[in-house]
């Protein structure tokens, strides 16, 4: 399997299919894997890249609290993107995956055709929701350094049969990668000049809310909420995710992304 070297933290991706680039990530404490019933749907017309966050799945664990952060993701993505020649591409993700594609427009405006957030909170504008979330991220790495990854048996459907090689990169990841430091992201929404789906399970009750926040705040975005679907939607109704994203895709205005040769 490919990887690409940041610095010495190696990061796990494979490509699908050809076309415009598509480049999904994968929520925290999940991997690459759980895209594994789209793969077939989404590359038959798209360049699909799928990788595992630092910390995850066939990636790196790199021991230092400092290799994991917004900004050093956002970075793999950039990298990612490089590797497999595209200038620009769609880029999405579901839960920690969609906030950080929501942080890599920020960052790379020029780099994104479109964004797909699924299952996803943009972050927090008052200090004490975000207290709170951090505190949460805070005490589900002590679980991790206390229990290993047992955790992940009693965790929801997406999580509880992946596979990571330690519990240490899923601790360091809760930290550095799910805390969040300021409303930068939250802010830059209707700054957003790119085409946007949001998508939201009808079931995952704690996403609603930010789902709507979103889709609202979001020019000219559209929502999409999947029934009897929870957290990892992709994964309960696979069929009604992806005629919820296809038309989506298909939809969207064809230009090159190509890098130029250098």
């Amino acid at each position: 399997m490919p990887k690409i070297d940041r610095d010495g933290v190696k990061i796990h991706y494979e490509v699908h299919g050809s076309g415009p680039t598509l480049l999904l990530t994968h929520g925290y404490s999940s991997t690459s894997a759980m895209w594994t019933g789209q793969i077939e749907a989404l590359s038959k017309h798209h360049k699909l890249v799928l990788w595992d966050m630092r910390g995850h799945g066939q990636s790196d664990y790199p021991d230092d609290p400092a290799a994991y952060s917004e900004a050093l993701t956002v970075a793999d993505i950039a990298a990612l993107l490089d590797q497999v020649g595209a200038a620009s591409a769609i880029i999405g993700g579901l839960s920690l995956g969609g906030y950080m594609s929501l942080a890599f427009y920020r960052a790379h405006p020029e780099r994104v055709r479109a964004l797909l957030i699924i299952d996803t909170g943009p972050g927090f504008k008052k200090d004490d929701a975000r207290d709170a979330w951090n505190q949460r991220a805070h005490d589900t790495a002590e679980r991790y350094e206390r229990e290993g990854l047992a955790v992940l048996q009693t965790l929801s459907r997406e999580r509880s049969s992946v596979s990571h090689r330690n519990a240490s990169g899923l601790a360091h990841a809760a930290r550095g990668m799910l805390t969040q430091r300021d409303a930068r992201v939250i802010e830059s929404l209707p700054a957003i000049k790119v085409p946007a789906l949001v998508i939201v399970g009808a079931d995952d009750a704690p996403f609603l809310a930010a789902s709507d926040y979103m889709a609202t705040k979001i020019p000219g975005a559209t929502k999409a909420i999947i029934p009897a679907a929870g957290h990892a939607v992709n994964m309960d109704q696979p069929q009604a995710f992806l005629e919820a994203v296809l038309p989506f895709l298909d939809g969207l205005p064809r230009h090159s992304e190509r890098l130029a040769a250098s």
